[in-house]
């Protein structure tokens, strides 16, 4: 997912389902800076700690539903989300900044397609980066609402 984004340094990326941290580290190699969602606050808050204690100072973790992504800061040059949704979230997708690059597994919650999505102007292309299996994006624009759960 990281190589098909093509980083070369110079972008503003959004990682959505930032779990541990370690995506969000490897990005922040990659890139200029990384804003990173986590459901989950004990997750949220652990990944924040280790990466600041880890040296990690381009890197901002956030708690919330990642498929509203972080209007506030946007546009992202790239987005990569690691939870499969039913569809891309319309959100992330009008965050993408011109010839931004958007990363998802998307398909039903057992089987989904791998796309890379650009955006050129208003439109977007989407290619196809083989089958994979992703948990579940959970949110508004995912399989479920959370504030249900």
């Amino acid at each position: 997912m990281t190589e098909a984004l093509r980083l070369c340094g110079t972008e503003k990326v959004l990682e959505i389902g930032g779990g541990c941290g370690y995506q969000a580290a490897v990005l922040s190699l990659l890139s200029r800076q990384v804003f990173s969602i986590e459901l989950r606050l004990e997750l949220a808050r652990s990944a924040s700690e280790r990466l600041q204690a880890l040296g990690y100072e381009n890197v901002h973790i956030h708690c919330g539903d990642g498929s509203l992504g972080l209007k506030e800061f946007a546009p992202f040059d790239a987005i990569l989300v690691a939870a499969a949704a039913p569809t891309v979230p319309e959100p992330l997708l009008e965050q993408l900044h011109d010839v931004g690059r958007l990363i998802a597994p998307v398909g039903a919650e057992d089987h989904q397609q791998l796309v890379l999505i650009t955006k050129q102007g208003s439109k977007y292309a989407t290619e196809s980066h083989g089958a994979c299996r992703f948990v579940p994006l959970l949110g508004r624009y995912g399989w479920k609402d959370w504030e249900l759960l």
